[in-house]
């Protein structure tokens, strides 16, 4: 696989909560910061999201939103309407007037992600992803809101099921989006991934983690001088590149040991590592735990 798919696998994303969220007339809400990674897809109408220290952002029928982590942020009716504080739900919700048609309708909610190896999605995605309607409509991603709506506006048996793995297939879309890279990028696989040199080393690296990958070999690969290769990797990867492959091999045996499928010798063996014992040494170096314990219990040594 690619290292994107790669990431992804690992996470094995799914809508933990998708809900309808629909509003008439004049209303506002304010959202306190929460961690889980949320999303709004734009059904009918518009409305105004508004991040604290940001310009309010329009969302028309059609648009996406995906957040990697949730900030504070107000949704209404218009830019500057007043808000009133709100709790986030796994029920459907109704804002301004009870009565009568929606004139906005969205299908809103959060993502979950295996916690053993979340903290990778900071490093996939930037603060926001936001995919206009104007910009998705004659795209893959388009067509699958499209989808998605006439989903969401039916009642055929299984529907639950479909939204929840319509709502997946669209968070790899909007992973990526060919947008992302106009939008600013941190430091990451995917700010990586869109330098040609780079990728070329990220799809090495990938393909056999098993190997003793030096920088020189990686430059190499990348068609540049070792100073230079690293400069760049680091710039656009926040690490440096072995550090990056120390990081890979640590995430698919974090991953290998919460399953508990695999013997020590084998997640060893697969990673790159001489032997049990030279994998737990390292293991433990990083993690602070022996390879043992967090196989015990890895969701309280995240």
């Amino acid at each position: 696989m690619d290292p994107l798919s790669e990431i992804i696998a690992l996470l094995r994303p799914r809508a933990a909560v998708s809900k309808p969220i629909s509003a008439r007339g004049q209303w506002g809400v304010r959202y306190a910061a929460h961690e889980a990674p949320g999303f709004t897809l734009v059904l009918a109408g518009e409305a105004w999201v508004r991040f604290e220290g940001s310009e309010p952002i329009r969302l028309a029928r059609g648009d996406f939103l995906l957040l990697p982590t949730t900030p504070a942020f107000t949704l209404g009716s218009a830019p500057d309407i007043a808000c009133v504080p709100v709790e986030p739900s796994a029920e459907p919700v109704r804002h301004g007037e009870q009565e009568g048609e929606p004139d906005f309708v969205s299908l809103g909610g959060s993502f979950a992600f295996e916690r053993v190896n979340a903290p990778l999605l900071l490093a996939l995605l930037p603060g926001r992803i936001h995919i206009p309607a104007t910009e998705g409509r004659a795209t893959r991603f388009g067509r699958l809101i499209g989808l998605l709506a006439e989903e969401c506006g039916g009642d055929q048996p299984g529907k639950e099921l479909i939204v929840q793995r319509m709502l997946e297939v669209l968070l790899v879309e909007a992973l990526r989006w060919r947008g992302i890279g106009s939008q600013a990028m941190p430091a990451g696989l995917l700010n990586g991934m869109r330098d040609p040199a780079l990728a070329r080393v990220l799809q090495t690296i990938h393909a056999d983690v098993r190997a003793g990958w030096t920088v020189a070999e990686l430059a190499g690969i990348a068609g540049m001088s070792r100073s230079a290769f690293s400069a760049r990797f680091g710039e656009r990867l926040g690490c440096a590149p072995i550090e990056y492959l120390a990081r890979w091999r640590m995430a698919i045996a974090k991953d290998a040991l919460s399953r508990g499928v695999k013997s020590l010798d084998r997640i060893a063996d697969e990673i790159g590592y001489e032997s049990a014992s030279a994998f737990s040494t390292a293991f433990r170096k990083r993690l602070g735990c022996s390879p043992g314990r967090f196989a015990r219990a890895p969701a309280t040594l995240v």
